[in-house]
């Protein structure tokens, strides 16, 4: 989430909005969200991962949830996905830059 916090601007100046899942509690993720200053929204699914099985996020025993990045329209359709199949499989921020600018 760091890249994304970095590069936020870039994401704003195309109009998108991000937003992050992530699997703590509520209050942990808040305290966390709070601590690091994220820019953008943030959504706590917590252990039930109601939200990972909505969109078949892989979640692996012992290691938790794989990285998964969904880009959707305005519309609420998913125009682009990536699940990630370890922990360091995650799209670049110029990679997502690239798609975001292909579906202008």
């Amino acid at each position: 989430m760091a890249q994304l916090r970095q590069e936020y601007n870039e994401f704003t100046r195309r109009g998108v909005e991000l937003v992050a899942i992530g699997p703590e509690d509520p209050d942990h993720f808040a305290r966390w969200w709070k601590e690091h200053d994220m820019p953008f929204r943030g959504l706590a699914d917590g252990p039930e991962h109601h939200v990972a099985i909505l969109y078949a996020q892989k979640i692996k025993a012992l290691i938790g949830r794989m990285p998964a990045l969904l880009v959707v329209d305005k519309e609420g359709k998913i125009r682009y996905s990536h699940y990630g199949e370890s922990m360091s499989d995650i799209s670049s921020t110029e990679e997502v830059l690239s798609i975001l600018d292909q579906l202008e």
